[in-house]
């Protein structure tokens, strides 16, 4: 069969892939349902995030009047709200196969390109992973046809007797409630640390241990880590008096919204409604557990308790609670760990970072806010910002992580691409800070790539 016209590609791909056999074709009715809502029947004692009932603030009503770091009042009451998943209605009718042919977009299935995306799928447990490209052969459903994938190799389907109709429903949703138009926290981002997280799932030192619990929140809890993200950080969220800041008390306020967000997605597919609602409860909480512990502010936190197990040797993986413990380890390695892919995709993932710091910043600046730090990009350029994120976040981490794997294979590899590419940032530095008239006032710790002029407290606080 050389050429299938599929007018929705990513359904039949991610279908193909799952089954591993020649193209099942399944009438489209019988793949997503109509769009509902959350059943009141349904409701735990966690209060789940309605899709759409958290908008957020349409920042071009904003005025430049803004006082002390903070929207006025008068402003304030003037702002327009917009929903939080303005492409909900867009996404219904994705999923109802209603969205009219846009140029551009892919429309025949054939051998060729299901024959490269499966042949990446086949090597998703290799660090050099190239996601981008796999985005672009899975016409930008690289998430959803990722865990579809993971899910049946890990054999969490069958153990935990999952309805596939339900679990592309809430995979799709999860998907298109990133915004693709954020640089980098987007739904390729969600892909690759969810490929990461395997990655690090598949560890001898840990796969041995984990339950298949451990492994389906692990996966689930990578995918969904940052959904709904805005595209600026917690900080900008305070300081113009967001509603999500209010709701939450500025404390976690993203990473709170992405979980509460997960577990509405999660009630309102009814993923999980076959389970007893004790166990559907409980790891609904501990998928919060694992998104919250991405909260960057507490990196020193988790990173002093990681040291002081290994340094004490007391780890023991048959405990659930340590088990949890290195589900939320792994998962913050995951989210951080491009610095330690290949310089090639590494560097893809520096430019796109920074890219979303300079646009919080040139908000900040049009509304006359105070810039947030290393959102300045006259000011912070990319190689001084990821000189310092690697010294001060990540390589503190995965050295302790290094120690824990005893070390593997990949903790070598990652450690090896780690200290390559800050040399490369170093060298990009230097040769950037010369080529400026402030060039001669440079200090030698400088030119070797010490961040002099940023602080741990500065990455802390931003990301």
């Amino acid at each position: 069969m050389s050429a299938i016209i599929a007018p929705n590609i990513h359904i039949y791909l991610s279908m193909f892939l799952f089954f591993q056999s020649p193209l099942l074709l399944i009438p489209f009715s019988l793949i997503f349902l109509a769009d509902g809502r959350l059943s009141t029947g349904h409701a735990g004692v966690l209060l789940a995030e309605r899709r759409g009932s958290y908008p957020l603030i349409d920042l071009r009503t904003l005025k430049s009047n803004a006082q002390q770091g903070e929207v006025a009042s008068g402003t304030r009451r003037k702002v327009k709200r917009l929903l939080s998943f303005q492409r909900y209605c867009h996404a219904s009718r994705l999923l109802r196969g209603l969205v009219p042919h846009t140029p551009g977009s892919l429309h025949l299935l054939d051998d060729d390109y299901l024959g490269q995306a499966a042949h990446m799928l086949s090597k998703v447990g290799t660090w050099n992973f190239d996601i981008f490209l796999f985005d672009r052969l899975t016409n930008g459903n690289s998430l959803v046809t990722l865990m579809c994938h993971l899910f049946n190799v890990c054999g969490l389907i069958h153990h935990f007797q999952l309805d596939m109709v339900k679990l592309h429903r809430f995979l799709g949703m999860v998907q298109e409630d990133y915004h693709s138009q954020n640089p980098y926290h987007n739904a390729v981002h969600a892909a690759d640390v969810t490929q990461a997280m395997y990655c690090y799932l598949k560890e001898p030192k840990l796969a041995e241990q984990l339950s298949p619990l451990d492994v389906f929140l692990g996966l689930m809890a990578a995918a969904a880590h940052d959904v709904d993200h805005p595209g600026v950080n917690q900080p900008f969220l305070i300081k113009t008096r967001h509603h999500l800041a209010s709701l939450y008390q500025n404390t976690s306020v993203l990473e709170s919204h992405h979980w509460r967000s997960t577990v509405g997605m999660l009630r309102e597919s009814g993923l999980l409604s076959h389970l007893p609602a004790a166990m559907s409860q409980d790891m609904e909480q501990q998928l919060g557990s694992l998104i919250l512990a991405t909260d960057i502010s507490r990196q020193n936190e988790f990173l002093l308790t990681f040291r002081e197990h290994l340094d004490n040797q007391d780890l023991d993986l048959q405990l659930a609670s340590h088990r949890h413990f290195m589900l939320q380890i792994a998962l913050k390695c995951a989210d951080i760990c491009n610095p330690c892919r290949v310089w090639e995709l590494s560097k893809q993932w520096s430019e796109r970072v920074c890219e979303e710091f300079y646009r919080q910043g040139d908000l900040e600046k049009k509304f006359d806010l105070e810039v947030s730090p290393l959102c300045n990009q006259q000011a912070d350029s990319v190689p001084a910002i990821q000189i310092g994120f690697i010294s001060y976040i990540v390589e503190p981490l995965f050295e302790e992580w290094h120690r824990f794997t005893e070390p593997s294979l990949l903790s070598q590899a990652m450690m090896g691409h780690l200290h390559k590419n800050k040399a490369h940032w170093s060298h990009l530095r230097y040769t950037h800070t010369n080529s400026d008239t402030q060039a001669h006032s440079n200090s030698e710790e400088e030119r070797r790539g010490n961040p002099a002029p940023l602080s741990s407290s500065i990455f802390l606080h931003r990301l």
